[in-house]
């Protein structure tokens, strides 16, 4: 039994049918109570993700001392770079393979979920976007004035941050993942949206894995280890990922999967990982480009022009990097290219976010994933230099 509860995956597998089968036979009474709690852990998880962001990107950056400039503006550009190819992968089997294909766009007698019997709202206390500026503006500043003592604090918290995300966000994820299960089963979204997501999501997850295999292997060639040695840690973020379908959410798990890889430097771990989540979009964009092509086809009746989606697509990468990491996030950012690149009009909006919503968590798991890559290619980038310093 205690085997079972350290069992992060299984734990979390039970959580999916334990939330599944409770929204199936639960009254409109008893999901209200699932909502609310439900909504207070999610408070508290996304409360904590700034913090787990200060905490452990700047000592990280600390750590690094002169690498820090240099390995911010290299994951800078291999997330976008990242993003944007996983984009132009998609368009390019969007016009190949949407054209032929028959999607139903919308889903009947989906019930409505209840009111929550209290809201109990745990604002965050700074944005995610401002904790990672802060993080990185205070990093580098540190290095530069050599500020000891206020490296020693942000040290300290990095160990009480470290502490939160083993004792306090783990244990609760499982219930999270349950309620969020509990809500999509009661509303009817798993079995009438069914036809939706086994044509397009297949489609989409395929692509996942096959971007996937390319970045792992891109990383193993850079740093000469072997990626397998990463991902196969990976599966309880996959699995989280999947259940709260938010990078924010899934980030604490990410960080205790990659800390147990033996090829992974920590100091690079503390930084690219909280990194990662929130400007690494691959998955998401991967999956937002294609539906976009496939709402288009189904509304307009054509696919966008090339020109098109060649320009939404590069500005899709600069603002996947500042989308929140909180369900939809991506598809939020981007509206306003959506509109006004794509000319997209409320009801192609509409369908989009819909059609998005009910994959969102494939396209974090695969962001979360792809993480581990990106790390792995600024180990064998930047571990070598750091050992001769």
């Amino acid at each position: 039994m205690a085997k079972i509860k350290n069992n992060l995956i299984i734990m979390l597998l039970a959580a999916v049918a334990v939330g599944i089968g409770l929204g199936l036979v639960a009254n409109q009474s008893i999901i209200g109570v699932i909502m609310t709690i439900k909504h207070i852990v999610g408070q508290f998880i996304f409360f904590c993700v700034p913090l787990i962001i200060i905490g452990f990107i700047t000592p990280s950056i600390t750590k690094l001392k002169s690498d820090a400039s240099k390995m911010l503006g290299s994951i800078l550009l291999i997330a976008y770079s990242s993003s944007v190819g996983a984009a132009l992968f998609s368009a390019i089997s969007g016009y190949i393979i949407v054209p032929g294909l028959n999607i139903v766009s919308s889903s009947q007698g989906a019930k409505e979920l209840p009111d929550l019997i209290f809201q109990l709202d745990i604002p965050q206390i700074i944005p995610v976007m401002s904790a990672l500026v802060f993080s990185i503006v205070m990093g580098l500043t540190i290095i530069w004035t050599d500020s000891k003592k206020i490296e020693g604090i942000f040290n300290e918290f990095n160990n009480i941050m470290m502490s939160v995300v083993k004792k306090m966000i783990i244990p609760i994820l499982p219930l999270f993942i349950a309620t969020t299960f509990a809500g999509l089963a009661y509303k009817g979204d798993i079995i009438t949206q069914l036809p939706i997501f086994i044509s397009v999501i297949l489609i989409v997850i395929v692509g996942h894995i096959i971007w996937l295999a390319l970045l792992y292997s891109i990383g193993g060639i850079i740093s000469k280890q072997n990626p397998k040695e990463v991902i196969k840690h990976y599966g309880p973020t996959y699995l989280t990922a999947i259940g709260t379908m938010s990078s924010a959410a899934t980030l604490p798990v990410a960080l205790d999967c990659a800390k147990k890889s033996s090829v992974l430097d920590e100091e690079i771990i503390d930084f690219a990982i909280p990194m990662c989540s929130t400007i690494h979009l691959c998955g998401s964009v991967l999956t937002e480009v294609f539906f976009i092509m496939t709402v288009s086809q189904i509304l307009y009746g054509s696919l966008p022009t090339f020109t098109n989606m060649i320009i939404f697509i590069l500005l899709l990468g600069i603002f996947a990097i500042g989308a929140p990491g909180v369900p939809g996030g991506t598809v939020m950012a981007s509206l306003g290219l959506i509109t006004g690149v794509l000319g997209f009009d409320a009801s192609g909006v509409a369908l989009m976010l819909t059609i998005f919503a009910l994959q969102d968590s494939f396209g974090t798991a695969c962001n979360m994933v792809g993480d581990g890559a990106i790390t792995l290619i600024l180990t064998g980038l930047y571990k070598k230099e750091k050992a001769k310093a």
